[in-house]
């Protein structure tokens, strides 16, 4: 947990800059691809990702660490050939499972998350999921366990090939010549990413693209078919929490409806989106039918709420911060008391920005739980020892959060839309 903390404060502001970039870039180029709005939703998203696995809240039924205890034919050093063989057995990993979670349904459940905005940009990849409790397919890592490619090797490794899936959730770049042919480039993860009937289910690769042609589900982005981005069951929220389990409780609701005992148990392994006989008409769920005939989710916020938006999501990357800087500091239970702060945290703020009126709850929420905190401590998790003011400063800002959500529920969202704006 410790180690991956420290990986993930290195890592976080260099992603922010990327995306401070891209957003500059696109303003000037007059292309903007990156509403504010939709960023703050993806980067609040990543931090609670982030957060679950520095928490460690994640089941694996087999370890790879057992498996290399078990099988192992040899025993590799940790040097550049295992780490060259754990990169490309972790690429075949990635391909099967990210497949195996667009093509049955209880699996989609953890992945929705990443598909769900509606734009495409780097931010966007930040877009993973705490929905992913229990880790499957450790399996798919044989191979290098039978070649002894030690545990501590695949660790760091992991990590690293899931940041390199970073850089080309881009609009901005266009195909890459030669590379084509080898690295899953922006061209191919924008039809991954797509609707479009013609790029449903493609492109699953991560890192070499060799994967989706030797399998059979390789697809080339078409000049006269332009890549429309998201979910065919729209989220309808920028709520990452809530988006993390929609289809989840449309599979219980499903399940627990029909009549048909079958169909109770083999919904969770039927193709993903699929529901017993006349659900459709019986219990409808929005769904696009027309990919280039829908209305993107956008609350047309005001300017004040967007910009706010922004600053709380800043706000909470210095609260993430610090415990990630801490782990060790805080111990347990305690790193577990203030990942519920920031979840509750990001639940507040996300919901302000879908205009609910129950936003101003979810604040008061956080600020008695934060009071909680310090009263129980005696100050935010030792953080008076950084400076001895910390504690004032934390209570002002919660009470200040506070009243600019009652304002915004009072006040702002009572402005008729067509003198607000979206950007």
């Amino acid at each position: 947990m410790e180690e991956y903390g420290k990986i993930l404060i290195i890592a976080t502001p260099v992603f922010l800059a990327l995306i401070i970039i891209e957003k500059i870039y696109g303003i000037y180029v007059k292309n903007d691809t990156a509403p504010l709005i939709d960023s703050v939703s993806s980067i609040s998203s990543g931090i609670t990702n982030s957060v679950k696995d520095v928490l460690g809240l994640s089941l694996t039924f087999i370890s790879y660490e057992w498996m290399v205890s078990k099988i192992a034919l040899q025993h590799l050093e940790a040097n550049v050939l295992s780490y060259f063989i754990a990169f490309f057995v972790i690429d075949f990993y990635g391909y099967w499972s990210h497949r195996l979670a667009h093509q049955i349904n209880f699996l989609w459940n953890k992945h929705a998350i990443h598909h769900s905005s509606e734009e495409f940009n780097l931010a966007c990849a930040l877009r993973q999921p705490i929905a992913s409790l229990v880790n499957l397919f450790t399996f798919l890592l044989i191979p290098a366990a039978l070649l002894g490619v030690p545990a501590s090797v695949i660790a760091i490794t992991l990590p690293l090939h899931l940041f390199l899936q970073f850089w080309y959730h881009t609009k901005h770049i266009k195909k890459m010549g030669f590379l084509e042919h080898i690295l899953v480039t922006p061209s191919h993860h924008r039809v991954h990413h797509a609707i479009n009937p013609e790029y449903l289910d493609k492109n699953h690769s991560q890192i070499f693209i060799f994967w989706d042609k030797l399998f059979g589900t390789f697809q080339e982005e078409l000049d006269n078919v332009p890549p429309v981005f998201g979910i065919t069951r729209p989220a309808n929220t920028w709520n990452p929490i809530r988006i993390n389990f929609q289809h989840l409780t449309l599979l219980i609701k499903d399940a627990w409806r029909t009549p048909k005992w079958k169909d109770k148990f083999t919904i969770w392994f039927k193709p993903t989106g699929w529901r017993p006989e006349n659900f459709e008409e019986l219990y409808p769920v929005n769904k696009i039918e027309n990919v280039f005939d829908f209305d993107k989710y956008g609350t047309q916020n005001s300017q004040k709420l967007i910009y706010w938006s922004v600053a709380q999501v800043l706000i909470t990357l210095l609260f993430v911060t610090y415990l990630f800087d801490n782990i060790a500091k805080i111990g347990l239970p305690n790193i577990f008391v203030y990942g519920f702060f920031i979840l509750i945290t990001i639940y507040s703020y996300s919901e302000l920005m879908d205009k609910s009126k129950y936003a101003v709850f979810w604040e008061g929420f956080r600020f008695l739980t934060a009071i909680a905190i310090i009263t129980f401590y005696g100050d935010w998790f030792g953080l008076n020892h950084v400076f001895s003011f910390a504690t004032y400063i934390i209570v002002g800002y919660l009470t200040f959060s506070f009243i600019a959500a009652v304002y915004f529920v009072a006040v702002d969202f009572k402005v008729p839309q067509n003198q607000l704006v979206n950007s």
